[in-house]
């Protein structure tokens, strides 16, 4: 496992721990397996139309806003659906922030936008961005794609391996990923004994 952290590296097998009221960003390549993940760390079933409350934490996977779209508009071209389904993405991620609580969400990480966004909302109501790096090779992220049934086009999906393999050469000269506090980077064999994402009282 590659983890760059800049208060504490843990090991792989170990939980990974956050300021309370904190966001992290689970993100990767799509098909990386992101949603797995955190239907793995937490009881996600993946027909959820809203985020799923554990406690005080917050987990907001973007496949919500999609089944929630889809149950009122499910004949529009799913090109219509996916900005709408974004929109509604990150609004819900801002609106449980602004609730004061412990946020985990999916993103796909390319988008410096939503990033800088999210982690200057996080800045003004004190708390921070982390992100947590799912890094498989786009091969695994492509049968991904195929598996779940939702597969980008092949110029869309190259645009997504460059900039996304950027971003891990950025991780692993500097140590850093802004604007986030602190970046983890999982392979596929560190994500399997990720045992969960906490946040401290």
């Amino acid at each position: 496992m590659t983890v760059r952290e800049p208060r504490e590296v843990p090991t792989a097998a170990e939980e990974l721990r956050y300021p309370a009221g904190a966001l992290v960003m689970v993100s990767g390549l799509p098909g990386a397996g992101k949603s797995t993940l955190l239907a793995r760390l937490f009881p996600l079933v993946g027909d959820e139309t809203r985020p799923v409350a554990v406690g005080d934490v917050r987990v907001i996977d973007s496949v919500q806003a999609r089944n929630w779209w889809r149950r009122y508009l499910g004949g529009l071209p799913p090109r219509l659906l996916i900005p709408l389904g974004i929109v509604m993405h990150v609004w819900r991620i801002a609106r449980a922030l602004f609730a004061g609580k412990s946020v985990v969400a999916h993103t796909r990480g390319t988008w410096a936008l939503m990033s800088y966004g999210l982690a200057w909302l996080a800045r003004r109501l004190g708390t921070e961005l982390h992100q947590i790096m799912l890094d498989v090779d786009p091969h695994t992220a492509r049968a991904g794609q195929f598996s779940r049934g939702r597969v980008l086009t092949a110029r869309t999906f190259a645009r997504h391996c460059r900039r996304w393999r950027a971003l891990v050469d950025r991780v692993g000269r500097t140590g850093e990923l802004p604007p986030a506090a602190s970046v983890v980077v999982l392979d596929r064999a560190a994500a399997d004994l990720l045992k969960g994402i906490r946040f401290d009282e």
